[in-house]
């Protein structure tokens, strides 16, 4: 007898070999992606489609005319450095969406075609391609965890969230070769249009700019001989206060309880900036920086869910944002979201809060950024994180609130990483989940 999964859950596989097949009226195909613990793939070797049927441990097998292939997994013939394996719907009709039909269900079965667990991938809505489900590594063993991450963006954004190179359209033939005319003066670049927010539930950064190191150890002036570097301790966790809000350092913990004992359980999370002024020949100006807030819901280092200017309530009604403030101008919160704590899932571990900049404005452009928590029962200010400026970065990790036992805590972060929406955020957001 086969056990049914919600969104997030996860069950242990006890055999070694395995079939992931799909049931849905609408045409479709079904997919691989084999991923490290980055989230990445190592080639395009680890994508396993129709046209490349075959990967390391996983194939994918032909049904009868008018049926979705099959993927059958080896999972001891699995490179040891994939995480996981994630399982992905793609409906024939890019234009078409999930929410036309009924939901899909993902089923895994064993060798024999004994069902082990059944996914109904439900609550989608404007996407055509979803990641049903996953199997990943966990202290030596194997389980599957159901996903339903959808992506109402193309086929081409979800693979190469995951590193998978994608053939652009042939280049124009060469020209020959022409006098080369002087530059043009100068001019304001226009920013690109950015696309819709894609999501990909993984842990670590793509490859690019990355983060910038630390300074080596023959950069900069050394100190004196008389002086020894001190280790830096963490900040101590602190208790909020019913007299007024604490002042949290970056990396600090306050545990969401009221002072007497009792423990929050509706709580606004505001964020707020305002973008430098800048001096020229003709006076000031203020840079126009669009900076969105966004939370990231997890389950461990899953994600489930993402409350954003393109979807202001979590599917679970827990997250509530109340709309994009496009400048920053003015003053007090630019950004709210309300957190209702007694309605978050079980399996939702974290919640990570964070900021990027659209028009890939960095945070040398921002000034006096902050977020703060606030008692939804009485609209107390109860903590809050100001945070440096003048960071390179096109995106900031705030603050998140996660769950310690039967208590929820929350961290200011105040670290930077290149996103310009949640979309190329969330793939590198594992970092912060460490420890949780």
């Amino acid at each position: 007898m086969s056990a049914t999964l919600a969104k997030g859950q996860n069950g242990p596989l006890a055999t070694n070999d395995v079939v992931i097949s799909i049931q849905l009226t609408a045409p479709a195909d079904l997919s691989a992606l084999l991923v490290t613990e980055r989230g990445k793939v190592r080639s395009d070797a680890d994508f396993v489609f129709f046209n490349q049927p075959n990967g390391p441990g996983v194939n994918l097998q032909p049904a009868p005319s008018g049926q979705p292939a099959s993927l059958a997994v080896s999972l001891n013939a699995v490179p040891a450095d994939i995480d996981q394996i994630r399982a992905v719907i793609t409906l024939d009709d890019a234009s078409s969406s999930f929410g036309r039909f009924p939901a899909p269900t993902a089923v895994v079965s064993d060798s024999a075609g004994n069902r082990l667990y059944e996914y109904q991938v439900d609550g989608l809505q404007s996407e055509s391609i979803v990641i049903a489900l996953e199997l990943y590594r966990r202290q030596g063993s194997w389980k599957v965890r159901a996903v339903g991450q959808g992506y109402a963006g193309g086929f081409a954004a979800l693979v190469t969230d995951h590193g998978v190179t994608v053939d652009e359209a042939p280049a124009a033939a060469p020209q020959a070769a022409a006098p080369v005319p002087p530059p043009p003066p100068p001019t304001t670049p226009a920013y690109p249009a950015q696309p819709a927010p894609q999501y990909a539930p993984t842990q670590a950064a793509p490859p690019g700019p990355g983060y910038p190191p630390p300074p080596g150890p023959g950069q900069g002036y050394p100190p004196p001989p008389t002086q020894q570097a001190v280790p830096q301790q963490p900040p101590a966790e602190i208790s909020l206060s019913k007299d007024r809000p604490v002042s949290l350092q970056k990396g600090q913990r306050v545990t969401l309880r009221k002072e007497g004992g009792a423990a929050l359980t509706f709580v606004k999370m505001g964020l707020g900036w305002d973008p430098v002024q800048t001096r020229g020949m003709f006076g000031s100006r203020t840079v126009d920086v669009d900076l969105d807030a966004s939370v990231a819901m997890f389950a461990d280092a899953n994600l489930v869910d993402v409350a954003y200017y393109g979807q202001l309530t979590s599917k679970d009604g827990s997250v509530r944002h109340q709309g994009d403030n496009l400048t920053g101008e003015g003053e007090g919160d630019d950004e709210m979201i309300l957190v209702d704590l007694t309605r978050i899932p079980a399996h939702v571990s974290t919640l990570l809060f964070m900021v990027t900049s659209y028009k890939g404005h960095t945070f040398e452009q921002v000034q006096n950024a902050f977020c703060r928590l606030v008692d939804g029962a009485n609209n107390a200010e109860l903590a809050r994180y100001t945070m440096a400026g003048g960071m390179r970065f096109t995106a900031m990790a705030m603050a998140k609130v996660y769950r310690v036992g039967s208590d929820w805590k929350m961290q200011a972060l105040g670290e930077g990483f290149q996103a310009k929406h949640p979309g190329e955020a969330v793939p590198q957001l594992g970092r912060f989940l460490t420890g949780v």
